[in-house]
């Protein structure tokens, strides 16, 4: 999906919240030279977080009130409960803005309810969109043209790959893989370095290695067509110390069940969502 010029559509940019994935976006955005921060308007109740943004060259509000009067795309970094209360304050931008969402679980048909007349796409890319190396799936509702939707997937794409998907209901199941997926990892990570620190490597050394060996197999997978298992028994040497480990972590298939009740967790939380919108 390649989008044409940036300014067709964000040539005057509101975002609305600048928390973790606020800023994780609007870093990204920056550090690519996508977008003029003079011409980025963030909206950040909190006097941290909208000091930090203004850092980077925006403009800043701590309310929409001294917004501008016009804009060409508004997207909400705001949790769902947070954009129920404040998606009414930007009704009057429906005339001319697109509308974004990353809000998990919070329907297009939910968002039109909120801002009238608005074309809404929603969104759902993960934190390391701030460094180029995250990845968004977007949805359009029916009203968004082509050109808005390839050039508002082409600012997401300064954070790294973006995905188009059909159906909507798939956006629940991407916020349970990508968009939470970074948390599984490090979480992962944090249980590899106690393990090896347990094991008599120094904490920084154990750090460093976690780090470096996620980093490289992530990339490893990237990088070639073989499949995961095929890359997980290029390791696996015969009666080794990796089959070693990997005979407990496949045992019954124990871990494969938690993972499966881990993401479906999360992929029910994000259908709840919009229920209780």
């Amino acid at each position: 999906m390649v989008g044409k010029s940036l300014s067709t559509v964000a040539d005057r940019l509101i975002l609305v919240g600048c928390g973790n994935m606020g800023y994780a976006l609007l870093s990204g955005w920056l550090g690519s030279k996508a977008l003029d921060p003079k011409k980025v308007h963030v909206v950040e109740p909190v006097v941290s977080l909208r000091e930090r943004a203004a850092r980077l060259g925006t403009n800043v509000h701590e309310t929409p009130e001294s917004l501008p009067d016009e804009a060409d795309l508004v997207v909400f970094a705001l949790k769902p409960h947070a954009i129920t209360a404040e998606a009414p304050a930007y009704r009057h931008f429906c005339e001319r803005a697109v509308f974004v969402s990353i809000a998990a679980g919070m329907t297009i048909g939910v968002l039109g309810a909120l801002l009238g007349k608005a074309r809404v796409i929603r969104a759902m890319p993960n934190t390391p969109t701030a460094i180029g190396k995250g990845s968004t799936i977007v949805f359009p509702d029916s009203s968004i043209q082509e050109l808005e939707l390839n050039t508002v997937a082409s600012l997401f794409a300064a954070g790294g790959p973006v995905h188009k998907v059909d159906s909507e209901r798939l956006l629940d199941a991407a916020t349970a893989i990508s968009g939470s997926g970074p948390a599984y990892i490090f979480y992962l990570m944090e249980c590899l370095t106690t393990a090896a620190y347990e094991l008599g490597l120094p904490r920084d050394l154990a750090m460093k290695l976690v780090k470096e060996t996620v980093y490289g197999a992530g990339a490893l997978a990237l990088h070639t067509e073989n499949e995961p298992a095929q890359l997980r028994r290029q390791v696996t040497s015969p009666k080794g110390t990796t089959e070693a480990a990997l005979s407990l972590l496949t045992a019954g298939d124990e871990f494969l069940s938690l993972i499966r009740r881990a993401t479906k967790a999360a992929f029910d939380r994000s259908k709840s969502l919009s229920v209780n919108a």
